[in-house]
């Protein structure tokens, strides 16, 4: 094809593109659908221009389309990464592991399900059963962007929509597997593999693709950090990111291509908000919304153009077939919306989905370019029979034209009969109440305004006549019956959710203004996005739960505890100690500005007692962080302080940046001088970015030099406790030790509050403080209980080493003979050599006199020896 007129047809298809969108939200279509209807008119148009006798005028045009080099490859190669890839980056990871188990059922097991289903439907229909299976295979995978952008316009809860993207980013890989599995047995000339072939190649294709996707994400951050200077190169480095990773995972490595991008971008997004500037990270995503809106919006058209072509031989017996496929592919899906989901629902493994959603979710389940690409792939196959392509090329096209035409343009009707674009009478009676106090601030700003400019009084009068009607009417409504309806309950449920909402904004805004980074910002919103849905779905007591549980000492801190103890490896449990400084000391940061918030908003809104009950519940997770920080700042010293003044000094680098901005606006500096004063900041910015290293062992040495108990401990002691000594991290709640269990360690409380229960009766301790000394002083079975009540880190040290200490120790001694005192087995433990050899008289046990020698018998009788004889 000429190059002239490749590159006309391509700016034609950007102008499409452009007006595409605005057409599709004025006729209320799905912006897929509409780019899908483009690409058929246009290809069904070159097909008429051919045959048609009317005109040969246009034919050249009409060749020019048709002969388009449209392949498999330009789609697998070139779009899919590029789609995947950035889906990856959007994702938040984090929220998508509240729901792996709805996300794992609909990716993969209800792509083996269709494919089964549709497959054995197909063969009963008189189709072979592999070309059945190939069939299922190909439209089992969905294109969530309709239903997703429905969902958003009409805010639908984040949870759905996470759910459905993340569906459509797994079940490419799981299609795609199963497609190459059954393209084998209907290809001639190519031996079937058996059944214990074909599984043992999953395996491989994942831990292929996991490989190669990690190494070259690995590859490209470090080649980021390198060119940090410059945004553009590391955009550059990025957008090579997912080619390399599928091409390397397909090419040299016969792994799964579509996996490879997902852990690519799955590690970038995890890694890269540590390694890269804020700005930085911005950008890029915005540059890749952009790239794969672009290959969206083409990989639509192009795969458009070619349904008039595939469509071209079909028969009424392919009718039939077709919908064979639409009843098999719906019955699957069903079968796993209402019933798999809800018994996993039951079993507490899936969070509950309600049936509105699910009804949505079937029918939002559209086909699109995978489906026609892969569709495609089997018609170009030289070694697949011709009726076989024939079969796959009219089916899988008929299929995913139906589910455009039928189900997209009905997508929006249906979502309005389940009642999901409807508010809820909470909804809408709060929404009464939003406006009259929105309308009372405003004719408040607007009465400002009019003094300031002077207007004229009677065009001042008309207007404010006119608005106070409109402000008389929004009161009556929030006034109404049905408003006063309106439970406290509910009202503080709203006031959460409001309160959690701005939570979130403070923290973009924070982002944006480099108070805090990248890594902090993703956790930060993941623990707002779970207030939000916590105050949703339990209210008070919802919010409260997740408000702990952002608090709480995850697996994977854990687990880098247990490396760092166990096999000592430090480096994973000092970045993640260092997340948990940096997350309580902005988290703080952003708490203390909320209770602004309530007096200006939530107060007008719910009133007072509703704001009095926020302001409460604030101060508790305030209180609860201080006490977490608190614990670090113990535990750590110093290091809180080093965080503290990194902070304070990127603030004055953010102010003094504005105000250099401030200054070029206003005309009072030049942009000659204004770019030195910018590379000055960049420099002096690059160098607070990097935080500073916790160092896990000077640490630990430092708690140990600071318990009490230590204090008449030598340096070598010290040093040699520091190395025998273990952390340990738990959770409030988690029981610590249990009663009628072995005693082989002693605790010591570095941070939190652990509460103990002995015979019924229950005693708190706090840092500083040990338990579990006397079951291994007395080798009995365990009687108390120790649980925490907050957070705690707790040193943990065995009976070796606790008795050893003991020798050396003057105030640990002291404190265990305080700590028996009173008690049963005070006696027992005071006898024992390693607190007897300095105990005070009062708790000095005398020791045991020896046993007397036993006294001699009475002299028997004569008769009476004689007659024992």
């Amino acid at each position: 094809m000429d190059i002239m007129l490749l590159t006309t047809f391509t700016a034609v298809l950007f102008l499409l593109i452009a007006a595409a969108e605005p057409l599709a939200a004025r006729l209320s279509l799905p912006f897929s659908v509409m780019l899908a209807a483009v690409g058929i008119m246009i290809g069904g148009g070159a097909l008429f221009l051919l045959r048609t006798d009317l005109t040969d005028t246009l034919n050249p045009v009409a060749e020019s389309i048709l002969s388009l080099p449209i392949r498999s490859s330009v789609f697998l190669y070139v779009f899919l990464p590029t789609l995947i890839f950035q889906a990856t980056l959007e994702m938040n990871i984090r929220r998508m592991m509240d729901d792996w188990v709805p996300i794992m059922t609909l990716a993969v097991v209800a792509v083996v399900a269709a494919t089964l289903t549709i497959g054995y439907a197909l063969y009963w229909a008189g189709v072979p059963l592999m070309v059945g299976l190939l069939i299922g295979a190909i439209v089992s995978t969905t294109d969530p962007s309709a239903v997703v952008t429905i969902f958003r316009s009409l805010s639908a809860p984040k949870r759905l929509s996470r759910i459905v993207e993340g569906e459509s980013l797994l079940n490419d890989a799981a299609a795609i597997a199963l497609f190459g599995l059954f393209l084998s047995y209907v290809m001639l000339g190519v031996p079937n593999p058996s059944l214990a072939e074909a599984l043992g190649q999953f395996p491989g294709l994942i831990v292929g693709g996991v490989a190669a996707g990690w190494v070259v994400a690995r590859v490209a951050l470090m080649l980021m950090g390198l060119f940090g200077r410059f945004e553009t190169a590391q955009i550059s480095v990025s957008v090579a990111v997912p080619y390399l990773a599928y091409i390397g995972a397909e090419q040299l490595l016969g792994a799964s291509g579509v996996i490879a991008v997902v852990v690519a971008g799955l590690t970038l997004n995890l890694m890269g908000p540590g390694r890269l500037t804020p700005a930085f990270w911005v950008n890029l995503r915005e540059v890749w919304g952009l790239l794969a809106h672009w290959a969206g919006a083409l990989i639509f058209i192009l795969a458009a153009l070619l349904i008039p072509r595939l469509l071209g031989e079909v028969r009424l017996n392919d009718l039939y077939l077709i919908g064979v496929v639409v009843i098999a592919a719906f019955v699957a899906r069903a079968l796993i919306l209402f019933l798999l989901l809800p018994l996993l629902t039951s079993m507490r493994l899936s969070p509950k989905i309600q049936r509105p959603y699910r009804m949505a979710i079937m029918w939002g389940g559209l086909r699109g370019a995978v489906t026609l690409a892969l569709a495609l792939a089997v018609t170009e196959n030289l070694r697949v029979p011709v009726e076989t392509k024939r079969v796959v090329g009219i089916l899988a096209t008929g299929f995913a034209l139906f589910t455009l035409i039928v189900q997209g343009t009905t997508l929006r009707w249906v979502i309005g009969l389940l009642g999901l674009d409807k508010l809820s009478p909470l909804d809408r009676a709060l929404s009464n109440q939003v406006v009259a106090v929105a309308l009372q601030t405003v004719r408040e700003g607007v009465a400002s305004v009019t003094e300031n400019y002077d207007l004229t009084r009677e065009t001042v009068r008309s207007e404010a006549k006119r608005f106070a009607a409109r402000l008389d009417s929004a009161v009556e409504a929030a006034e109404a019956d049905d408003n006063a309806q309106i439970l406290d309950r509910d009202r503080i449920t709203l006031g959460l959710i409001a309160l959690a909402a701005h939570e979130r904004e403070v923290i973009v805004q924070r982002f944006r203004e480099r108070a805090i980074s990248a890594r902090l910002s993703e956790q930060a919103l993941f623990d707002a996005d779970r207030l939000i849905e916590g105050a949703r779905q339990g209210g008070r007591t919802g919010y409260q739960r997740a408000a702990r549980s952002s608090l709480r000492y995850g697996p994977a801190f854990r687990f880098t505890a247990f490396l760092r103890n166990r096999l000592g490896i430090a480096g994973p449990l000092g970045r993640m100690t260092a997340d948990r400084f940096e997350m309580l000391l902005g988290k703080r940061l952003i708490l203390r500005d909320l209770h602004g918030f309530i007096d200006r908003r939530i107060r007008r809104i719910h009133g007072r007692r509703v704001a009095e009950l926020l302001h409460e519940l604030l101060q508790r997770r305030i209180e609860a962080v201080e006490t977490a920080l608190s614990g670090l700042r113990l535990q750590f010293p110093g290091y809180a302080e080093e965080l503290e003044r990194r902070f304070i000094r990127r603030t004055a680098l953010r102010l003094e940046e504005r105000e250099y901005n401030a200054l070029r606006d206003d005309g009072l500096i030049g942009a000659e001088v204004h770019i030195q004063l910018m590379d000055d900041i960049r420099c002096r910015r690059q160098q607070t970015e990097s935080r500073p290293t916790l160092d896990l062992a000077l640490r630990k040495n430092q708690v140990v030099r600071q318990f009490p108990l230590f204090g008449d401990l030598d340096d070598a002691e010290l040093k040699r406790l520091g190395r025998e000594i273990r952390t340990r991290y738990v959770n409030a709640g988690h029981v610590i030790t249990r009663k009628d269990t072995p005693a082989r360690s002693v605790f010591f409380v570095a941070s939190g509050a652990v509460e103990q229960e002995v015979a019924g009766q229950t005693t708190r301790l706090g840092r500083g403080e040990m338990f579990g000394q006397m079951g291994v002083l007395t080798r009995r079975i365990r009687k108390a209980e120790v649980r925490a009540i907050t957070p705690t880190t707790l040193l943990v040290l065995d009976e070796a080493g606790f008795r050893r200490l003991l020798k050396r120790s003057a105030a640990l001694r002291r404190a265990v003979r305080d700590s028996v005192v009173g008690k049963t087995v005070a006696g027992e433990v005071l006898r024992m050599p390693e607190l007897a050899q300095d105990a005070p008289p009062d708790q000095r046990t005398p020791p045991t006199p020896p046993a007397a020698p036993p006294m001699p018998a009475d002299p028997a009788p004569l008769g009476d020896s004689v007659a024992s004889r």
